[in-house]
C-alpha cells in the first residue's frame, strides 16, 4: 500500500478539494472521528471547520496545521468500505494521529480505488503533534497492514510515500481535472526556478503552458498529441485554483532558488553529469548511464537533430535545471558537440571547458525521459484559493482566545 502524506497551511483549502470530488460524484465519506455530522451525513464543509475550530482556536505557533494522507492499496486487492475504514483508522492509531479529529473519504476520480484522510498537526491543547520521521513510519506502517490486513503487497523497491503521475488519457474522459491533477502534482513535487523549467516538466505529459501577460497575468494550459501540438480548447489557470497561477509560480521560483541553494544540488550534480559525459557514447547510453544515478534528462532537438535545449531532473532531491543553470559547460551547445561533432572525442576526455566557445543560454522542453513513473505529490497548501473564508475563521479564533472560551466534542 502506498502512503502520500502532505501538510498545509489552509484546512478550508484542503476541505474544498474533496468538496468538489464529492459533489462530482468522485468522492464520499467512510467515516468520521470527532467530527460534527449533518443529519443528511452529507460532506459539509461547515461542519468539519466547526469540528476542527476548536483546536485551530488554541494553536500558537504552528503554521502549517493540516495533515492530509493518501491511501493506495494495491488495485488486485478487493475491499469492500468498512475494510476500507477500518484500515484508515488503524493507519491513523499507528501513526499518532488516532485522537484526532479526522474524516475519510473514498476517492474514485481515477480507476486505482484509493481513500484521503484529513485532520490536524495540532492537539487539543493546540500543540502541535511529532511529526518526526513521519515518512519513514508511515512506510513502516503501511508494510505493517499488508500482513495485518492480508494485502497484496508492494514489489521491492516500490513502497513510496507517493503515486505515480501519468500521461493525460483521453480514455479516462474529464480532461479538465486530468490537467488540473498534472498540474497540482508538479507543482508540489518538483522544485523549478523558471517557466521554461516548470513548461519542460509539464509536456511530459502531454500538458503544455503559456504566460500571459498584461493588466492581468495568467497561465494558460493547453493539451498536446505526442508530438507536441495543441488539442482541443485551453484551460485557464484559475479553473484549478490559484495555486498553479502565476502569482502562485513566481513564489514557487523564489522558494525552489532557496531550495536549491541550501541543498547544494548544483553542485551534487554538476561532477555526477560531467563523468557520465567522459564515459558516455551517444544520447541513449548517456540517459542510461545518467538513469542509474536517479537523474534524468530531457533533450529538445531540432528536425536536423540539433540540440537546442537541455533539461535535468535530480529525482532524489526533486529538482528540475536547465543545462545552463548548471553552468557553461553542461549547455545545449556542448551537448551538440558532445553527440554530433567531430569535437566528441576532445570534450569526453576531459577538455570540456577548453573547447567551449559561444554557449548560449535555454530552457526549452524536450522529449520524454523516465518521468512518468516518478511519484507526485498531490497535496497543496491552498491558501490563497481561499484567503478570504479563511480570515472569517481566524477573527473567530482571534475572539475566543481572548475570551479564553472553546466549543467541546
Amino acid at each position: 500500500m502506498l502512503a502520500k502524506i502532505s501538510s498545509g497551511k489552509s484546512v478550508f483549502g484542503i476541505l474544498q478539494y474533496n468538496k468538489i470530488k464529492v459533489d462530482d460524484e468522485h468522492a464520499a465519506v467512510l467515516y468520521r472521528q470527532k467530527m460534527f455530522d449533518s443529519p443528511d451525513s452529507k460532506f459539509s464543509i461547515k461542519d468539519c471547520m466547526d469540528s476542527f475550530y476548536p483546536y485551530l482556536a488554541l494553536n500558537q505557533r504552528t503554521e502549517k496545521v493540516v495533515f492530509h494522507v493518501s491511501l493506495n492499496p494495491d488495485p488486485k486487492n478487493r475491499l469492500s468500505d468498512e475494510q476500507l475504514s477500518e484500515i484508515a483508522q488503524v493507519y491513523m492509531d499507528k501513526l499518532g494521529y488516532g485522537n484526532q479529529p479526522y474524516i475519510i473519504l473514498k476517492h474514485s476520480d481515477i480507476k486505482r480505488e484509493h481513500f484521503h484522510i484529513i485532520s490536524l498537526r495540532i492537539d487539543e491543547n493546540g500543540r502541535k503533534i511529532n511529526d518526526s520521521y513521519e515518512a519513514a513510519r508511515s512506510m513502516k506502517i503501511c508494510k505493517e497492514l499488508e500482513d495485518e490486513f492480508k494485502l497484496v503487497p508492494l514489489k521491492k523497491g516500490e513502497r513510496q510515500e507517493e503515486i505515480p503521475i501519468r500521461k493525460i488519457d483521453y480514455k479516462v474522459g474529464d480532461i479538465k481535472h486530468q490537467v488540473g491533477n498534472i498540474t497540482k502534482a508538479v507543482m508540489n513535487h518538483f522544485y523549478f526556478q523558471s517557466f521554461g523549467e516548470y513548461r519542460t516538466i509539464l509536456e511530459q505529459f502531454n500538458i503544455t503552458a503559456e504566460e500571459i501577460k498584461g493588466k492581468h497575468n495568467g497561465i494558460l494550459y493547453s493539451v498536446t498529441d505526442d508530438k507536441g501540438n495543441k488539442t482541443g480548447r485551453p484551460f485557464k489557470s484559475s479553473l484549478f485554483g490559484k495555486e498553479t497561477g502565476y502569482e502562485a509560480l513566481q513564489k514557487h521560483y523564489e522558494n525552489s532558488k532557496r531550495v536549491v541553494g541550501k541543498k547544494n544540488i548544483r553542485e551534487q550534480l554538476r561532477p555526477v553529469i560531467a563523468q557520465s559525459m567522459r564515459q558516455t557514447k551517444n544520447i541513449n547510453d548517456f540517459r542510461l548511464l545518467l538513469k542509474k544515478k536517479n537523474i534524468g534528462v530531457i533533450f529538445l532537438q531540432n528536425e536536423t537533430g540539433r540540440i537546442y535545449g537541455v533539461t535535468f531532473i535530480d529525482y532524489p532531491n526533486r529538482a528540475v535545471l536547465n543545462g545552463s543553470r548548471l553552468g557553461k559547460e553542461f549547455s545545449a551547445n556542448v551537448f551538440n558537440d558532445l553527440f554530433n561533432s567531430s569535437q566528441k572525442q576532445n570534450i569526453t576526455s576531459g577538455h570540456m571547458e577548453e573547447k567551449q566557445t559561444d554557449i548560449n543560454r535555454d530552457s526549452a522542453p524536450g522529449s520524454v525521459f523516465g518521468l512518468l513513473d516518478m511519484p507526485q505529490s498531490s497535496g497543496s497548501d491552498y491558501e490563497e484559493e481561499v484567503f478570504i473564508r479563511e480570515q472569517e475563521y481566524e477573527a473567530k479564533r482571534r475572539r475566543l482566545k481572548a475570551k479564553k472560551k472553546g466549543r467541546r466534542l
